[in-house]
């Protein structure tokens, strides 16, 4: 007959056991929600994948970044959000070796999109600066060939920045302060700086900088439009033709970095405070984090006509019928 302490531990016959995670009730709401969001995480982001890579109407600059952005949060969703949930909320059955391979497969995979989720927000800033900001040399600039090289090369970056990480940054956790029955992911101090200043600091001080300059330049031609200020310079009547159009997209995508900041900034702020102790009420900044990844998308369907119309397609099965890629995604009452 177990007591009931022994019936507290992962594992019973053992002294170094871990404790078993309190079932409480809000345990079990947090369970309920972080699956949810990892589910809609990975359908949403599945259905912006499926939108930009089958409708060739959508193959522009713009969208080329959202796709990227979509299959790192996609990734997010998949495996780093319920793998992170798993590890930190239960105990951990699966040994030393799944432990290993799980940081340095899942956990790094994950990362890996979040990295590559950083860098097509740069992406995207910089895109939005070029299209608000020199609008008469957007189309020579920045084109698919380029865009698509640029997300290349980010991914690449990602994949070496993670893999240097997770070889360099993990040290093995300390026995005499481990139990069993749990996994571990310690990180050295200066890799915990290292990261914070690469995966945080440094994106969004660019961040801040270029959509700075890109709100200053947006308001002053919004203000030029609204009051119908006309000009006879041939080069300042198309620069205000076709920031009316960028307008648009430039707050849609401001929207979009808002809410990465907002989700990304507590976690970080309880990084630099040290709190390191992932157990603590604290570290669920962290779910916020990774909460991000499922609002993106939920950004398009709210901002973009053309998002909301490839999801009745897709849903209604159309898009399996000859020429659907061809379909005028963009024009209104295309789907009916």
């Amino acid at each position: 007959m177990k007591s009931e302490a022994e019936a507290e531990l992962c594992f019973p016959e053992l002294n170094i056991s871990c404790r078993k995670p309190a079932l409480r009730s809000r345990m079990v709401l947090l369970n309920i929600l972080v699956s949810s969001v990892s589910v809609s995480t990975v359908a949403l982001n599945l259905l912006v994948i499926i939108t930009v890579s089958h409708f060739r109407q959508l193959h522009t600059p713009t969208n080329i970044l959202l796709l990227s952005l979509a299959v790192s949060d996609f990734l997010v969703g998949l495996v780093l959000i319920p793998g992170e949930f798993f590890r930190r909320t239960s105990c951990w059955f699966l040994g030393d070796s799944m432990c290993s391979l799980y940081k340095y497969f899942v956990l790094g995979l994950g990362c890996m999109g979040l990295a590559s989720s950083l860098g097509d927000m740069i992406l995207i800033s910089a895109e939005r600066y070029v299209a608000i900001c020199d609008p008469l040399h957007y189309s020579t600039r920045v084109t698919v060939p380029r865009v698509r090289l640029c997300v290349f090369l980010c991914w690449v970056c990602s994949v070496f920045y993670f893999s240097v990480m997770l070889k360099w940054g993990l040290i093995e956790s300390d026995p005499e302060n481990s139990c069993y029955g749990e996994c571990v992911v310690v990180v050295r101090y200066v890799a915990g700086v290292v990261d914070l200043v690469f995966s945080f600091i440094a994106p969004i001080t660019v961040i801040t900088v270029l959509y700075m300059r890109v709100f200053v330049v947006a308001v002053s031609q919004a203000r030029a439009m609204n009051s119908h200020v006309k000009t006879v310079i041939v080069q300042r009547s198309i620069t205000v033709v076709v920031k009316k159009s960028e307008l648009k997209a430039a707050r849609t995508l401001g929207v979009l970095l808002l809410v990465f900041l907002l989700c990304f900034c507590p976690y970080y702020c309880v990084s630099i405070a040290g709190d390191a102790a992932f157990g603590s009420p604290a570290s669920y900044v962290v779910y916020l984090f990774y909460f991000n990844s499922c609002l993106n998308p939920v950004i398009y369907t709210l901002f973009y006509p053309w998002f909301r119309k490839a999801i009745k397609l897709i849903v209604t099965c159309k898009i399996l019928q000859p020429g659907s890629s061809d379909t005028n995604i963009l024009q209104r009452g295309s789907v009916d």
